[in-house]
């Protein structure tokens, strides 16, 4: 793989991507959109965390509701003895789209 491209797979590709001004396909990411993307993550990197417990349980249904189905992932959630499903997140990532 060249210096130049980025890996597509992963959790950081998309960081590694944006960090580079290069989306995974080589082309460049406008500057307006790179300026709004740094601005707003500049906000949240201010904002004072609550636990690293909730933070795990919100990431796991926002990228789990990608990959598992809505019964698989809500007992996953129940056998690590996480919260299960709220109707908003049920709602959310596997209502009608």
């Amino acid at each position: 793989m060249s210096q130049n491209v980025a890996p597509t797979t992963g959790a950081d590709a998309v960081d590694v991507a944006i960090a580079n001004g290069v989306d995974l396909d080589g082309t460049p990411i406008p500057v307006a959109k790179l300026d709004l993307y740094n601005t707003v993550m500049a906000k949240e990197a201010q904002r004072q965390r609550s636990g690293v417990i909730n933070s795990m349980r919100s990431r796991i249904v926002r990228i789990g509701a990608k990959h598992y189905a809505q019964d698989a992932l809500n007992q996953m959630l129940l056998d690590a003895d996480f919260a299960p499903l709220k109707a908003k997140e049920i709602a959310y990532f596997y209502g009608d789209k």
